[in-house]
């Protein structure tokens, strides 16, 4: 009796349930059939939907070191090959190379920028950066174009953020506007440049489906943030976290959350858990943790305790969050917070 055939639609659910990517590597070479439909992009956008990337390394942003996973990791021999054949001291940039600084780490690209060459005497007060991005293991890169003067100039008194930087730069995947890249997700992205001015949030967006810069929002802080402005000089906002589409800052004393929506490019002011509120120096972390679930890890400082949140997106920027354990750590764990969306780290 012959075997009955199984439909591709099956076939396809079969597919998206299977956890390591190499053993889906392994079905494709079975056979021609299973190859076509494991290559179609539709269904390569759908499990990288259900199926985060594998953690194969850190990249050290100060001194460009990779540290790849070791055994007994399952990503080890990835890993090791990776470190082998990428070049993480980014030599292929225009030079000088040593002056480019990383920025972000987003589905294996990487955004350096560097104080303008023409601008040299500006570098201790960076607003408007050379931005690049690049793929360390092709040695391939994008020389962003500068942001248009007429978007330059609605920047006012912008406020600082860290060291010689009044701007931030960040990575994040396509928007719904860019019809293209909705349809090869897997080879564009955008770049957001933002800066928390004296009256106003400003971000310009660059979409690499059109090339181009345009600005995604010009926001005063007495429409976001009523009663709440900066007299210090400093940004409001500060250790942006990312999950399932949307980067979170949040305050220094964790009042409010600053919310972008980069589906839609859209800010909101989102509330935190009533556990962390007015707590100033508590680290967090936010991650993905499946099923449209964020998790949020929170320690207070001075506590061995590890307060374990989650969240579920409703509608849009709304997050409700939900105590759901405190693990008891001993003192003297750090939680080492990742802007990836996937991985964090707790060390003694």
């Amino acid at each position: 009796m012959a075997s009955l055939t199984i439909p591709d639609e099956l076939s396809v659910e079969i597919f998206l349930r299977i956890p390591n990517p190499a053993d889906l590597l392994r079905a494709s070479a079975a056979c021609v059939s299973f190859r076509r439909l494991i290559a179609d992009r539709s269904f390569l956008r759908q499990y990288r939907k259900l199926h985060a990337p594998p953690l194969i390394g850190l990249l050290d942003h100060e001194r460009k070191v990779f540290y790849p996973a070791v055994p007994p990791h399952p990503s080890a021999p990835a890993a090791g090959a990776a470190a082998l054949a990428a070049d993480f001291s980014f030599s292929f940039l225009p030079a000088p190379a040593t002056d480019w600084r990383v920025q972000d780490v987003l589905s294996g690209r990487v955004l350096l920028d560097r104080a303008p060459q023409h601008d040299i005497d500006n570098r201790h007060r960076l607003v408007f950066p050379e931005l690049v991005v690049c793929d360390p293991l092709y040695r391939r890169y994008l020389l962003l174009p500068p942001i248009p003067a007429h978007l330059a100039a609605t920047v006012k008194r912008p406020l600082w953020i860290k060291p010689h930087r009044y701007c931030e730069t960040f990575l994040a995947p396509p928007s719904d506007s860019d019809e293209e890249a909705s349809a090869a997700e897997e080879t564009s992205f955008s770049v957001v440049w933002m800066a928390q001015c004296n009256a106003k949030l400003i971000a310009i967006v660059f979409s690499s489906s059109t090339g181009q810069w345009r600005a995604i929002s010009s926001l005063s802080w007495s429409d976001l943030l009523p009663g709440l402005l900066s007299s210090t000089g400093l940004a409001l906002f500060s250790l942006r976290q990312y999950a399932y589409g949307l980067f979170y800052w949040v305050t220094d004393w964790r009042e409010k959350f600053l919310a972008l929506d980069s589906r839609r490019m859209k800010f909101s002011i989102a509330e935190p858990p009533p556990e962390m509120r007015y707590l100033h120096g508590v680290d967090i972390a936010i991650l993905e943790s499946g099923e449209g679930r964020s998790r949020m890890f929170v320690r207070t400082e001075g506590t061995k305790y590890l307060n374990y949140t989650t969240g579920r997106n409703n509608c849009g920027s709304s997050i409700q969050w939900q105590l759901e354990r405190t693990i008891s750590l001993d003192s003297g764990y750090v939680l080492i917070v990742q802007q990836g969306g996937t991985y964090s780290y707790i060390s003694a």
